[in-house]
């Protein structure tokens, strides 16, 4: 009688990551329930902070189901790169809203009665998805490829690199569409077609390993990403000399901030943090193309 693997993994839960797997879906699902009961989440912070702390919740107690029942053998992807893109992912999208909940509901320390309760509830979240942050990039950190080994490429410093390269882009599209009035010159137009255009190839990549695919048989796919990443180094690059020159310089812009701009709807905000994350994705372009000239591509079934 041939003998087989339990259908149960215990590992999925006793091991060191499958506790850390256990204590994101915990610290998700208290940050959401606070906030949800008395914290206050109205307007789109708050909206963003929910589906966030709601997203990881659900995908992470996925992983565990999957991994506990051994179902993601099932799944046509790689399970290897999607658990740890969805990690690196999940650990930028709770930092946000770990950064972005306290700054517009819980900035204000003081209170009286009631309010009071309120207010430690939102700091109670707070606290809750920074472990819920840290536990993620433990995740990350334990799964991530080390030297000499054999491993997904999205547990490289390569693929590590175009999720947090692609997440940077949202943050940049979030900022255009926040009255950027990117529309005014061709120029900071050609700046937005060149966020897209590496948008999309970057998370293509993405989707191509967390499949398992090869868009073409026998295509040395290692030698295209390194090109594409060239390219869009140099795209950045324009747009870092492009987008100051349009919005910050006195003949088509403003240097100093505008008095008549309210908090959250000010067109130079949106450009000032559109041209930081744009230097940010520049630097995270360059160290990709120095550091994929060291790994080597496979794309794991």
């Amino acid at each position: 009688m041939e003998s087989r693997a339990p259908f149960l993994n215990s590992a999925a839960v006793l091991s060191p990551l499958g506790g850390v797997r256990l204590l994101q879906c915990v610290c998700c699902c208290v940050s959401l329930s606070l906030v949800a009961h008395d914290g206050g989440w109205d307007g789109g912070p708050g909206y963003f902070c929910m589906s966030a702390w709601c997203l990881c919740l659900a995908l992470s107690s996925l992983v565990v189901c999957f991994e506990f029942t051994r179902l993601h053998g099932c799944l046509r992807l790689s399970w290897a790169n999607f658990t740890i893109t969805f990690a690196l992912l999940a650990a930028q999208m709770v930092l946000t809203a770990t950064v972005v909940y306290p700054v517009y509901f819980a900035s204000d320390l003081h209170c009286q009665g009631e309010e009071c309760s309120s207010r430690d509830f939102r700091i109670s979240a707070t606290v809750c998805s920074a472990v819920a942050c840290l536990a993620y990039a433990v995740e990350v950190h334990l799964t991530r490829a080390r030297p000499g080994s054999l491993g997904g490429y999205m547990a490289t410093a390569p693929g590590l690199l175009k999720v947090v390269q692609a997440y940077i882009s949202c943050i940049i599209f979030g900022a255009l569409l926040n009255d950027s009035e990117y529309g005014r010159y061709p120029a900071t137009q050609w700046c937005v077609g060149v966020y897209s255009v590496c948008f999309i190839l970057t998370v293509a990549v993405i989707g191509l390993n967390v499949a398992g695919k090869v868009p073409v048989p026998h295509c040395p796919m290692d030698r295209l990403v390194v090109l594409y990443t060239f390219l869009a180094a140099l795209l950045y690059l324009s747009a870092s000399i492009v987008w100051p020159i349009f919005c910050f310089d006195n003949k088509y812009g403003s240097m100093e901030r505008p008095a008549s701009c309210s908090r959250g709807h000010c067109s130079w905000d949106s450009q000032l943090v559109v041209a930081i994350f744009t230097y940010v994705n520049l630097i995270l372009y360059v160290a990709d193309l120095i550091y994929s000239q060291k790994v080597l591509y496979i794309a794991r079934p």
